[in-house]
Parts: structure tokens; sequence; C-alpha cells
């Protein structure tokens, strides 16, 4: 290899980290497009750039490293991007028709959710979130708590004793909280009975509905929760881009941006 192409190529890998860094999570095939290189090309830079510890592959893509959640403590979560979960959850609420029955995950926005639906007495709704849970006590819709372990961090109900309820019941839709959604399609969190009570929902409801701020885009996290094709309708915060669209359409979710 010339100098010159050693330039080129220098140069190439470090707008390749530069757009990755930027999307948080982007396809190869708009990788190629941005820089006009071949997909073959485009594999080894990124091959060359994760052996380095810069970005980390994923089918069809490459994610930021700087995307791994850790989870926060609840209240700490909930104060992030406060304006746009209420905005999430005042769309999502129009999801959940009369008389219908409704799981509400855990979770900062679907906790915002449950109180948008406190005023909604026609509604039976299912939760393993103590703090949905306790947001529903003194009013609005009858309210079942399932039973499981605790975990304080997220102040849910998890793990294979919530099967025990939930295998009992069906839901006309399931509002679901995430930690990350990642460019492959996986959802994901940080705890794997959390992720094994989630996964368990999405199979009992009619329609899957994901609360997810725009920033939880393209975040990674510890244990998968499910995939995005088990998902029916995505609620999110304006400005969602070009790369996710397809993917969203590829999988067959329909996105609603509040």
């Amino acid at each position: 290899m010339s100098d010159d192409d050693r330039e080129l190529a220098v140069e190439r890998l470090e707008r390749v980290r530069a757009a990755v860094r930027e999307a948080r999570a982007i396809r190869v095939a708009e990788l190629c497009r941005r820089l006009g290189v071949s997909a073959a090309t485009m594999r080894r830079d990124l091959e060359a750039l994760e052996a380095r510890g810069e970005l980390r592959r994923v089918h069809g893509g490459a994610v930021s490293v700087e995307s791994r959640l850790e989870e926060p403590l609840f209240d700490d979560k909930a104060g992030m991007a406060s304006r746009e979960k209420s905005r999430v959850a005042g769309a999502a609420a129009r999801r959940a028709g009369q008389g219908a029955t409704v799981y509400l995950d855990g979770g900062s926005t679907v906790l915002e959710l449950a109180r948008e639906l406190r005023p909604r007495t026609d509604l039976t709704v299912v939760t393993n979130s103590l703090r949905a849970a306790t947001e529903l006590s003194g009013q609005g819709p009858r309210t079942i708590l399932v039973g499981g372990e605790l975990r304080r961090l997220s102040q849910t109900l998890v793990g294979t004793l919530t099967r025990h309820v939930l295998e009992t019941l069906q839901f006309d839709v399931a509002f679901m909280g995430t930690m990350g959604l990642g460019l492959d399609g996986s959802i994901t969190t940080t705890d794997p009975a959390e992720a094994y009570t989630k996964e368990l929902v999405m199979g009992r409801a009619a329609e899957v509905v994901l609360l997810a701020d725009r920033s939880k885009l393209g975040k990674v996290s510890f244990a998968r929760a499910g995939r995005l094709d088990q998902v029916d309708v995505l609620v999110t915060d304006r400005g969602v881009g070009r790369d996710w669209r397809k993917v969203l359409k590829a999988a067959g979710v329909a996105l609603v941006e509040a």
C-alpha cells in the first residue's frame, strides 16, 4: 500500500468512527453510501475499529461502544428526558381503547403512562411495577399487581414466579419499557429475571406498544428481553433518523413520534 493509500485509509477510518459515534447505531449500507466504498471494504474497516475497541459490530451494522447502558437508580432515571417521556406517555395513552385490559411494564416512561391512565375507570390494568400500582391505588382503573421477586433497583416484581399469574391472563395491549433498543432489533435490559418477565408478557398481548424516548435507540444492555419483530408500535419522541425508520419498517413496526 502506498503512503497516499495509507493516508486515505486512516482518513476513512476516522470518518467511520465519527459516523458511528454520532449516530450511535448505523447500518453498513448507510456507511457505504456516505463514504462511497464497497461493503467488503466497510466490513474490513469495522473489523479494524472493533479490534481497537472503538465500536461494536452487530448484524448489518455497528454501534458505538459508548452506547452500552448501566441502569441508574429509579428516581434518577425518572428525571432523565422528563419532557420527552411525558409526551411519549401521552401519545401511548391513546392506544388504550374503551374497556381494555392493559399491561403496564416497569420503568419511568411507563410510570408516566400510569399517571395518564389514572382517570380511566373503564380499564383493567395489570402491572409488575410497584410504582405504577401505587400511582393507581387511590383512584382510576381496576388494578392487578403481579407477584414475583422484588427487584429493588427498578421497583418491579420479576422472575419465574410471575409466570403463575401472567400465563392465566391475556392483554389487549401491553405497554413495555426498555433500557435500550439495538440496531439488530434486540430489546435489552440489565437483569435476566426482568428480561424473562418482559418476554413472557409480550407473548400474552394482542398488541405490544414499546415506549422509548429517542435516547434509547441504538443503546444495548446486558440481557435480551425480546425482539423488535414482537412489537407492533414504537412510541418515541420526534427526530427518528432514516436508518431507524428502515429498521422499523423492515420489522413491521408502526412508528408514533410524540
